[in-house]
């Protein structure tokens, strides 16, 4: 069904649909089924797990302010990440020991990279971070008093753009390789640059309603109760990506 599509790679269509209680429609047991106030509490302990890794390799860095100290585990974070977020995408039955173990491990990315460009441009790190709450609370109010409905123009909208997004990545990463940088414009501090991190901060706080959107319907299909754990996992990865898209705009901001 259309209905249950979004561009978050976590929670893609037929995700809740695939695994619908047989309460559809009536009454959900919340202590075998999913619910929305399970998932807030998922989501909560996962930024705790994301904020200790976080703080630990924030603080060794600012410690000796030399990056070596933080690479290996920023590698470690960044790899590790990767592996247990293709794990809870494909076993969502696992989701309750994997979502918290790829919440460990990205915070090792956040805090090594935060740490390092708060040395070169203070007080980034807690503008990005309040920016960051600062738009999951907006994005939050204006999905649940209606003032962005999920329709389907939207979704596929949406889609698209981060479809295209993931697929320049991919293309800047690959012809970075070859010695190739054709988008220095874009990478910039320009114009240009910093009007393409605020689109790209625009997508990613647009994906933060189409999770809500998914996940609500989740509940009213009456997913398995370790749902809440993949359903948290799942704005987890966007909250990611939109911390660091906010990190790479204020960063180009502070650099003009």
């Amino acid at each position: 069904m259309a209905l249950f599509k979004t561009s978050n790679p976590a929670l893609g269509e037929g995700t809740f649909r695939d695994l619908a209680g047989p309460q559809y429609g009536g009454v959900i047991d919340e202590t075998t089924h999913m619910t929305l106030n399970g998932t807030v509490n998922k989501t909560g302990i996962l930024l705790v797990c994301a904020l200790a890794t976080a703080a630990y390799t924030w603080h060794s860095f600012l410690q000796s302010r030399d990056p070596a100290d933080v690479m290996p585990s920023m590698i470690i974070g960044g790899i590790g990440g990767f592996i247990f977020a293709l794990v809870t995408i494909f076993k969502k039955e696992w989701s309750p020991v994997t979502a918290p173990i790829y919440a460990l491990l990205e915070g090792l990315v956040l805090g090594g990279l935060s740490a390092l460009l708060e040395l070169r441009f203070p007080g980034i790190a807690m503008q990005a971070v309040a920016l960051t709450f600062g738009t999951l609370f907006v994005m939050l109010l204006a999905y649940r008093s209606g003032l962005i409905r999920v329709t389907q123009k939207l979704r596929l909208g949406i889609v698209a753009a981060t479809g295209g997004i993931a697929v320049f990545y991919i293309l800047q990463m690959l012809m970075g390789f070859f010695g190739f940088h054709m988008f220095s414009a874009v990478n910039g501090s320009g114009v240009i640059g910093i009007g393409f991190s605020l689109f790209v901060v625009a997508i990613a706080a647009l994906n933060l309603v189409l999770d809500f959107d998914f996940i609500e319907q989740g509940v009213q299909y009456g997913a398995p109760k370790y749902m809440e754990w993949y359903g948290a996992f799942g704005i987890i990865v966007t909250l990611v990506w939109l911390y660091l898209e906010i990190l790479r705009l204020l960063s180009k901001l502070r650099s003009r």
